[in-house]
């Protein structure tokens, strides 16, 4: 199971789009309410998650945790025991761990990113402890993805189904998404 998490002040697009392509990609994606039922987006967007929170526990079943970008949502995020507990738990069994925009701080801060190539949202570089930062808009370094922002959003969640249903249809979905 893939896991994005929606905290207040969640972006968006980030979320949503990454949602998107995943479950195109045919992969198990749950939303995960960290704040409640219903979250509000960044832009006062509500949006009803699959599962909240304390419904989920950090387990096998567990492929990739995601994490949204957004402000207040990447500090509610950061905030939440539960999610650090599966973060930790991603990274000490192996699982994929995703951020995009301002979230990649979150794991900058808790010590993920030495050694790492990394992006984030502009400004928030100075939290990439230890990261190399990259000047690519989505990268992938062994079980940790970063993204720049919501505008490289279908790419990250391309990225990250990559990671699961191999480069040959993942680009085969990426063609798909833009059939002019």
């Amino acid at each position: 199971m893939i896991y994005v998490f929606l905290a207040e002040g969640f972006e968006e697009v980030e979320a949503l789009a990454t949602v998107d392509v995943l479950r195109r990609a045919g992969l198990d994606v749950k939303t995960v309410g960290v704040t409640g039922e219903t979250v509000s987006g960044s832009h006062s967007i509500p949006v009803v998650c699959d599962t909240v929170i304390g419904n989920i526990q950090p387990d096998e079943n567990i492929q990739a945790v995601v994490l949204p970008g957004g402000m207040p949502g990447t500090t509610n995020l950061e905030r939440s025991e539960e999610v650090n507990a599966f973060i930790d738990y991603a990274v000490e069994n192996d699982k994929y761990v995703c951020a995009i925009c301002a979230a990649p701080s979150i794991l900058g801060k808790k010590g993920l990113l030495n050694g790492k190539e990394a992006i984030c949202f502009p400004g928030f570089e100075e939290y990439l402890y230890g990261a190399t930062v990259s000047d690519k808009s989505v990268v992938a370094d062994g079980k940790i993805v970063t993204a720049k922002a919501c505008g490289v959003a279908l790419k990250f969640g391309k990225v990250i189904a990559e990671q699961f249903i191999g480069k040959e249809k993942a680009d085969a979905l990426w063609e798909s998404l833009y059939n002019d």
